[in-house]
């Protein structure tokens, strides 16, 4: 059974550590988090607490957010219950850390960490539990060694749970975060898993806390590396297009935005994860040859490591 005092310790340590590392990279002249508790009284749709920490115009991340939380509801929504229909109607509790950093620099890779546990009950039946999560990478303007690196920490913090964890929850990510009504990638990959019960409480708990505690290494080096490059208009404008399949995705085929509206959560903290600035164009195509044709020519799913 879950432990939910356990669970909250690692979520909110994780929160507290990733925070304090982008605030590194900011540096002392750089943008600080806003730390935004809240709370949600029973008796409304979603009753819970947690805490939304928003970065907006730093020097390096132009809009950030790590939030926490921890909320119980009546009953599951659609988006939990669609391939699993014995679990709807029954009462819920949920917990996790969510964020997505979005740079200012288009040299600077977008990226998205999620990891949660989820408990439904039903009276005079067995609890169900869950964890899942994972971390993708959405470059505009793509370096190979830093993609590589990317998928390699994850890789490597998935090798203690089976020769062949990695593989599956990278074939998982790849189809998960694509857009159907486009046919196209959202970004180069990573890791993503669901309804991970097997092996007990313990397995799936260290293989969350794995994924969770890799994100730091394998994408603020990236940023570190990348921050300084020059960049014109020419490099934001794709970058704001291309942000612009960030928050199709988002607000079209994620589970986890559709599961924190239909729940009645907080909509300050679900939609966080929205860039500052997006464009779109009618039937864009980048020309030939140029650094912007190169993100098409990565997009398609492959071996990194």
């Amino acid at each position: 059974m879950i432990d939910s005092t356990v669970l909250g310790e690692y979520f909110t340590g994780l929160q507290t550590r990733i925070i304090a590392a982008a605030e590194a990279i900011e540096g002392p002249d750089g943008g600080k988090f806003r730390v935004d508790p809240w709370e949600k009284e029973a008796g409304q749709t979603l009753a819970g607490k947690g805490c939304t920490c928003i970065i907006e115009g730093g020097r390096v991340f132009e809009r950030g957010g790590v939030a926490f939380s921890h909320v119980r509801g009546a009953a599951l929504p659609v988006s939990a219950t669609a391939k699993r229909p014995e679990l709807a109607g029954r009462s819920f509790e949920a917990m996790g850390v969510s964020l997505v950093l979005h740079p200012e620099s288009p040299y600077c890779p977008t990226a998205h960490m999620n990891v949660r546990a989820l408990v439904a009950t039903k009276a005079g039946a067995e609890p169900a539990w869950w964890f899942g999560g994972g971390m993708d990478l959405t470059p505009y303007y793509p370096f190979a060694e830093d993609i590589r690196h990317f998928h390699a920490t994850c890789k490597q913090a998935l090798l203690p749970f089976g020769d062949d964890t990695h593989a599956r929850y990278k074939k998982w990510c790849d189809e998960y975060f694509f857009l159907k009504h486009r046919q196209e990638p959202r970004g180069v990959g990573g890791v993503f898993f669901d309804d991970l019960n097997e092996g007990g409480f313990t397995r799936c708990f260290a293989l969350t806390q794995a994924v969770g505690d890799s994100f730091a290494p394998a994408y603020l080096p990236l940023i570190e590396k990348r921050q300084a490059i020059p960049y014109g208009e020419r490099e934001r404008d794709f970058q704001a297009y291309r942000r612009g399949r960030y928050v199709e995705f988002n607000l079209v085929w994620d589970r986890g935005t559709l599961f924190g509206l239909q729940s009645g959560g907080r909509t300050e903290s679900i939609l966080m994860s929205l860039p500052p600035i997006v464009k779109w164009r009618y039937d864009w195509q980048p020309e030939a040859g140029t650094a912007e044709a190169s993100l098409y020519e990565m997009l398609a799913p492959r071996d990194w490591v």
